[in-house]
C-alpha cells in the first residue's frame, strides 16, 4: 500500500497538480482510480475544489483553522483549543464543501507538532478515528499503523515533541521517516525526513527517482508496512523536474507491481481491520466504495464570497464554495460563519 498525502489549503495554486496526479487514468489493480488524503487547513481553501476531491473518492482530513506558525501553540494547546481548531475545521469543511457522509475522521497537526494527551483526548471526545502527526525515526523495519491503547512502539521523536503518555482510543498512522541517502549501501548515515519536501538534499530528477525506489523497497521487500509519501504541493509545483520524476516513478511502480495499491489512510486501517490476501483484495469492498467516480462535478458555478470577521480585523477574505455565502468569514469562535459567538 502506498499513501500519498498533501497538507494545507486547497486552491488555485495546487488544483492543477492534483488533477495531473489523480487524472482518472492511473488505476489500482482492482480497476479503481488511485486515491490520496488531503489535510485541509481553512484559510485560503477553495471549498468547491475540496468538494470535488471528495466526490472523486479522496479522503479529506482536518489540518486546523488557523495553521498558526507558533509551534509552541500546538504543543501547549488545551483540549478546548484543539477542539476549536480541529472539530471547527471539520465543521467548516463539512458545511462549505458539502461533505455529509461523516468521513472527515483524520487529523494532522500543523508543523507536525504533537499535542500530547490534550490532542488525543480531544480526538476521542470529538469522534476522530486517526491521527497522522507522530514521526518514527528512520529504522528497520518501518512501522505499521498502531492504536494508542498501548504504549507506542517507538520513541517520541523530534525536538521538544509532546507525545501522549496514556492510553487513547485512537489510531496513529505513524509517519515513517524516509532515508535521504543517495546510496544507502555506501553512504554514511544521515537523519531521516518525514515530509518528502523536508529532504533538502533532493535536487535532481534522477536523485529523486532513486530516492523513491530505495525507500519503496524498504517497505515492499521487508514487512510491507504502508509506504507514506507526504507532500506540500508547492514543493512539486516549484520543481518541475522532481514532479516529472515522481509521476514517472509512480507509473513505473503501478506497471511493474500488480499487488500495490494507492489508497487513503482510512482505507489502510480498513484493510488492517479485515486483512485480505492479495489474490482476493481486488474484491475488497471497502476499497471499492468510490471506485470510478461518474458524472459531472456537483457544482459548476461557485460563489466567491468576500467576507470578514471580527476575529481577523481589517482582513477581507474570499470563501469559495458551492453553498450559500455566510454572513461572516468562518473562524475559531464562529465556524459556521453565521455570526453566533
Amino acid at each position: 500500500m502506498i499513501m500519498i498525502s498533501f497538507d494545507d489549503a486547497v486552491n488555485i495554486n495546487n488544483i492543477d497538480l492534483y488533477e495531473e496526479l489523480f487524472n482518472g487514468e492511473r488505476k489500482n489493480p482492482n480497476g479503481c482510480t488511485i486515491k490520496g488524503t488531503f489535510f485541509v487547513s481553512h484559510k485560503y481553501t477553495n471549498y468547491s475544489a475540496t468538494q470535488e476531491l471528495h466526490r472523486l473518492g479522496h479522503e479529506i482530513a482536518a489540518h486546523s483553522i488557523t495553521h498558526k506558525n507558533d509551534e509552541d501553540y500546538w504543543t501547549q494547546a488545551t483540549v478546548d483549543e484543539w477542539a476549536q481548531e480541529m472539530a471547527g475545521s471539520r465543521l467548516i469543511t463539512e458545511k462549505y464543501a458539502n461533505i455529509t457522509d461523516n468521513s472527515v475522521i483524520g487529523v494532522r497537526a500543523p508543523y507536525l507538532r504533537v499535542g500530547g494527551n490534550n490532542q488525543f483526548a480531544m480526538m476521542e471526545e470529538q469522534g476522530f478515528l486517526w491521527d497522522s502527526t507522530m514521526t518514527a525515526p528512520l529504522g528497520s523495519p518501518p512501522l505499521w499503523p498502531y492504536t494508542l491503547y498501548f504504549r507506542m512502539p517507538h520513541k517520541c521523536h523530534g525536538n521538544g515533541q509532546k507525545c501522549p503518555s496514556r492510553s487513547h482510543a485512537v489510531w496513529e498512522i505513524v509517519m515513517n521517516e524516509l532515508d535521504r541517502r543517495d546510496d544507502p549501501s555506501f553512504d554514511e548515515d544521515l537523519p531521516g525526513c518525514a515530509m518528502v519536501d523536508s529532504c533538502s538534499n533532493l535536487l535532481s530528477g534522477e536523485q529523486f527517482y532513486n530516492f523513491l525506489n530505495h525507500n519503496f523497497k524498504r517497505h515492499y521487500d521487508f514487512n510491507r508496512a504502508p509506504f507514506g509519501l507526504y507532500f506540500h504541493a508547492v514543493w512539486l509545483n516549484n520543481n518541475p523536474e522532481l514532479k516529472n520524476a515522481f509521476l514517472g516513478w509512480l507509473d513505473e511502480i503501478m506497471e511493474n507491481h500488480k499487488d500495490v495499491y494507492l489508497v487513503t489512510m482510512t482505507q489502510v486501517i480498513q484493510w488492517m481491520q479485515s486483512p485480505t490476501e492479495v489474490s482476493a483484495v481486488k474484491d475488497f469492498q471497502d476499497w471499492k466504495s468510490v471506485c470510478i467516480p461518474e458524472g459531472q462535478p456537483h457544482c459548476t458555478q461557485q460563489n466567491a464570497c468576500p467576507l470578514s470577521t471580527k476575529e481577523l480585523p481589517g482582513e477581507t477574505l474570499r470563501l469559495h464554495t458551492c453553498m450559500t455565502c455566510p454572513n461572516n468569514y468562518p473562524w475559531l469562535d464562529d465556524p459556521t460563519g453565521e455570526g453566533f459567538f
